[in-house]
Protein backbone atom coordinates (compact mmCIF):
# COMPACT_ATOMS: atom_id res chain seq x y z
CA UNK A 1 0.00 0.00 0.00
CA UNK A 2 2.08 3.32 -1.32
CA UNK A 3 0.11 6.40 -0.60
CA UNK A 4 0.57 9.43 -3.82
CA UNK A 5 -1.22 11.99 -2.82
CA UNK A 6 -4.00 13.29 -0.21
CA UNK A 7 -6.99 15.35 -0.11
CA UNK A 8 -6.38 18.22 2.29
CA UNK A 9 -5.53 21.19 0.72
CA UNK A 10 -3.02 24.01 2.11
CA UNK A 11 -2.96 27.82 1.87
CA UNK A 12 0.23 28.45 2.88
CA UNK A 13 3.77 27.89 1.01
CA UNK A 14 5.25 25.05 3.20
CA UNK A 15 9.09 26.33 2.81
CA UNK A 16 10.11 24.63 4.86
CA UNK A 17 8.77 21.21 4.13
CA UNK A 18 10.17 22.31 1.04
CA UNK A 19 13.54 22.85 1.92
CA UNK A 20 13.90 19.50 4.37
CA UNK A 21 13.13 17.94 1.18
CA UNK A 22 15.78 19.27 -0.81
CA UNK A 23 18.17 19.65 1.97
CA UNK A 24 18.02 15.73 1.72
CA UNK A 25 17.93 15.49 -1.82
CA UNK A 26 21.14 17.61 -2.05
CA UNK A 27 23.01 15.35 0.43
CA UNK A 28 21.61 12.23 -1.58
CA UNK A 29 23.41 13.96 -4.27
CA UNK A 30 26.76 14.87 -2.43
CA UNK A 31 26.60 10.48 -1.14
CA UNK A 32 26.36 9.62 -4.90
CA UNK A 33 29.68 11.88 -5.47
CA UNK A 34 31.40 9.22 -3.30
CA UNK A 35 30.97 6.54 -4.93
CA UNK A 36 29.51 3.41 -3.23
CA UNK A 37 32.41 3.06 -0.87
CA UNK A 38 31.59 6.32 0.27
CA UNK A 39 28.48 6.49 1.03
CA UNK A 40 29.32 3.62 3.17
CA UNK A 41 31.49 5.42 5.01
CA UNK A 42 30.04 8.23 5.17
CA UNK A 43 26.84 6.12 7.15
CA UNK A 44 29.53 4.92 9.52
CA UNK A 45 31.17 8.72 10.18
CA UNK A 46 27.33 10.37 10.16
CA UNK A 47 25.17 7.97 10.62
CA UNK A 48 23.84 7.40 14.38
CA UNK A 49 24.61 4.31 16.06
CA UNK A 50 23.41 3.22 19.65
CA UNK A 51 26.69 1.61 20.88
CA UNK A 52 28.24 4.70 20.66
CA UNK A 53 26.47 6.45 23.25
CA UNK A 54 27.81 4.03 25.71
CA UNK A 55 31.31 4.38 24.35
CA UNK A 56 31.78 7.21 22.97
CA UNK A 57 35.86 7.47 23.07
CA UNK A 58 35.54 5.08 20.11
CA UNK A 59 32.95 6.22 18.08
CA UNK A 60 33.77 6.54 14.33
CA UNK A 61 32.35 10.17 14.06
CA UNK A 62 35.37 11.28 16.28
CA UNK A 63 37.17 10.43 13.03
CA UNK A 64 35.73 13.34 11.20
CA UNK A 65 35.91 15.72 14.85
CA UNK A 66 31.87 15.24 15.39
CA UNK A 67 30.68 14.11 18.65
CA UNK A 68 28.77 10.96 18.71
CA UNK A 69 25.59 12.81 20.00
CA UNK A 70 25.36 15.05 17.10
CA UNK A 71 25.32 12.45 14.63
CA UNK A 72 21.75 12.21 15.79
CA UNK A 73 20.98 15.09 13.45
CA UNK A 74 23.37 14.63 10.69
CA UNK A 75 22.01 11.23 9.79
CA UNK A 76 17.95 12.48 9.76
CA UNK A 77 19.68 14.09 6.40
CA UNK A 78 21.54 10.76 4.90
CA UNK A 79 19.75 7.92 3.06
CA UNK A 80 21.29 4.44 1.61
CA UNK A 81 19.59 4.10 -1.82
CA UNK A 82 17.36 5.48 -4.32
CA UNK A 83 14.37 3.90 -3.13
CA UNK A 84 15.03 4.96 0.30
CA UNK A 85 15.58 8.60 -0.10
CA UNK A 86 11.57 8.48 -2.96
CA UNK A 87 9.86 6.88 -0.21
CA UNK A 88 11.40 8.97 2.64
CA UNK A 89 10.42 12.04 0.27
CA UNK A 90 7.52 10.65 -1.14
CA UNK A 91 5.52 10.47 2.45
CA UNK A 92 7.27 13.75 3.02
CA UNK A 93 5.80 15.59 0.10
CA UNK A 94 2.12 14.07 1.00
CA UNK A 95 1.80 14.56 4.54
CA UNK A 96 4.26 17.54 5.62
CA UNK A 97 2.85 20.34 4.49
CA UNK A 98 -0.65 19.99 6.15
CA UNK A 99 1.13 19.66 9.61
CA UNK A 100 3.38 22.75 8.39
CA UNK A 101 0.08 24.55 8.11
CA UNK A 102 -1.28 23.48 11.06
CA UNK A 103 1.85 24.07 13.37
CA UNK A 104 3.40 27.33 11.73
CA UNK A 105 6.81 27.02 9.60
CA UNK A 106 9.16 27.69 12.73
CA UNK A 107 7.45 25.08 15.16
CA UNK A 108 6.96 22.52 12.68
CA UNK A 109 10.99 22.66 12.27
CA UNK A 110 11.54 22.41 15.61
CA UNK A 111 8.65 19.34 15.52
CA UNK A 112 10.44 17.62 12.51
CA UNK A 113 13.63 17.38 14.68
CA UNK A 114 12.70 16.52 17.60
CA UNK A 115 10.71 13.60 16.32
CA UNK A 116 14.13 12.90 14.42
CA UNK A 117 15.83 12.99 18.23
CA UNK A 118 12.90 11.04 19.53
CA UNK A 119 13.35 8.03 16.78
CA UNK A 120 17.07 8.18 17.79
CA UNK A 121 16.32 7.90 21.41
CA UNK A 122 14.13 4.85 21.30
CA UNK A 123 16.29 3.20 18.65
CA UNK A 124 19.03 3.63 21.73
CA UNK A 125 16.62 2.49 24.29
CA UNK A 126 15.36 -0.75 22.67
CA UNK A 127 18.85 -2.05 20.98
CA UNK A 128 21.43 -0.02 23.15
CA UNK A 129 23.99 -2.49 22.33
CA UNK A 130 23.66 -2.21 18.22
CA UNK A 131 26.64 -0.90 16.65
CA UNK A 132 24.53 -0.47 13.29
CA UNK A 133 25.04 3.21 12.03
CA UNK A 134 20.95 4.42 11.03
CA UNK A 135 20.48 6.86 8.35
CA UNK A 136 17.48 8.50 6.76
CA UNK A 137 14.63 10.53 7.54
CA UNK A 138 12.27 7.64 8.45
CA UNK A 139 11.93 8.37 12.12
CA UNK A 140 10.89 12.22 11.81
CA UNK A 141 8.73 11.53 9.28
CA UNK A 142 6.95 9.16 11.17
CA UNK A 143 6.30 12.10 13.52
CA UNK A 144 4.46 13.61 11.10
CA UNK A 145 3.06 10.87 10.18
CA UNK A 146 1.43 10.67 13.95
CA UNK A 147 0.79 14.40 14.01
CA UNK A 148 -1.64 13.65 10.65
CA UNK A 149 -3.31 11.19 12.21
CA UNK A 150 -4.07 13.01 15.11
CA UNK A 151 -4.88 16.24 13.18
CA UNK A 152 -6.62 14.89 9.94
CA UNK A 153 -7.55 11.02 10.79
CA UNK A 154 -10.87 11.68 8.00
CA UNK A 155 -8.80 13.05 5.47
CA UNK A 156 -8.76 11.09 1.92
CA UNK A 157 -5.30 9.33 0.98
CA UNK A 158 -5.09 7.93 -2.04
CA UNK A 159 -3.08 4.86 -2.12
CA UNK A 160 -1.37 2.33 -4.68
CA UNK A 161 -2.72 -1.62 -3.40
CA UNK A 162 -0.72 -4.14 -6.45
CA UNK A 163 -3.12 -6.78 -7.32
CA UNK A 164 -0.26 -8.30 -9.43
CA UNK A 165 0.63 -6.97 -12.18
CA UNK A 166 -1.81 -4.28 -11.68
CA UNK A 167 -1.53 -1.41 -9.27
CA UNK A 168 -5.06 -0.55 -8.27
CA UNK A 169 -5.47 3.04 -6.72
CA UNK A 170 -7.90 3.64 -3.33
CA UNK A 171 -8.89 6.17 -1.34
CA UNK A 172 -9.06 5.37 2.07
CA UNK A 173 -9.41 7.50 5.49
CA UNK A 174 -5.71 8.66 6.95
CA UNK A 175 -6.37 6.84 10.30
CA UNK A 176 -6.57 3.47 8.34
CA UNK A 177 -3.84 4.00 6.33
CA UNK A 178 -1.57 5.31 9.06
CA UNK A 179 -2.63 2.92 11.58
CA UNK A 180 -1.80 0.05 9.15
CA UNK A 181 1.92 1.85 8.66
CA UNK A 182 2.32 1.65 12.21
CA UNK A 183 1.49 -1.99 13.30
CA UNK A 184 3.42 -3.15 10.36
CA UNK A 185 6.21 -1.07 12.08
CA UNK A 186 5.48 -2.67 15.25
CA UNK A 187 5.43 -5.99 13.98
CA UNK A 188 8.70 -5.58 12.00
CA UNK A 189 10.27 -4.08 15.10
CA UNK A 190 9.56 -7.35 17.38
CA UNK A 191 10.60 -9.63 14.78
CA UNK A 192 14.20 -7.72 14.00
CA UNK A 193 17.55 -9.18 14.60
CA UNK A 194 19.52 -5.66 15.92
CA UNK A 195 22.73 -8.00 15.16
CA UNK A 196 21.88 -7.81 11.73
CA UNK A 197 21.84 -4.62 8.79
CA UNK A 198 18.41 -3.61 7.93
CA UNK A 199 15.83 -0.87 8.81
CA UNK A 200 15.59 0.46 12.30
CA UNK A 201 12.23 -0.28 12.92
CA UNK A 202 12.33 1.20 16.79
CA UNK A 203 13.28 4.15 15.48
CA UNK A 204 10.14 4.26 13.02
CA UNK A 205 8.13 3.50 16.59
CA UNK A 206 9.76 5.64 18.64
CA UNK A 207 9.01 8.93 16.00
CA UNK A 208 5.84 8.21 16.11
CA UNK A 209 5.48 8.20 19.95
CA UNK A 210 7.21 11.70 19.84
CA UNK A 211 4.87 13.04 17.25
CA UNK A 212 2.14 12.05 19.58
CA UNK A 213 3.47 13.40 22.57
CA UNK A 214 4.09 16.69 20.75
CA UNK A 215 1.36 17.52 18.06
CA UNK A 216 -1.03 18.79 21.12
CA UNK A 217 1.64 21.11 22.10
CA UNK A 218 2.83 22.50 18.68
CA UNK A 219 -0.33 23.01 16.89
CA UNK A 220 -1.83 26.04 16.72
CA UNK A 221 -4.39 26.95 19.03
CA UNK A 222 -7.17 27.24 16.54
CA UNK A 223 -6.50 23.48 14.62
CA UNK A 224 -8.53 21.16 16.69
CA UNK A 225 -7.45 17.28 17.25
CA UNK A 226 -9.21 14.99 15.37
CA UNK A 227 -10.87 17.78 13.22
CA UNK A 228 -11.97 17.21 9.16
CA UNK A 229 -9.92 18.29 6.28
CA UNK A 230 -10.59 21.11 4.94
CA UNK A 231 -12.06 21.69 1.43
CA UNK A 232 -11.06 23.39 -1.42
CA UNK A 233 -13.20 26.17 -0.57
CA UNK A 234 -13.83 26.25 3.08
Amino acid sequence: MIPISDDNPVRIYPYVNWGLIGLCVAMFLWELTLGSHGMDRAGVYLGFTPSDLRYPKSAASHAIGLPPAATILTSMFLHGGFLHIAGNMLYLWIFGNNIEEAMGHIKYLLFYLLSGIGAAIGFFLMEPASDMPMIGASGAISGVLAAYVLLYPRAKVTVIIPLGIIFYPLAISAIWVVGAWFIMQLASAALSDPTQPGVAWWAHVGGFLTGLVLTPVFKSRDVPLFGRPRGPWS
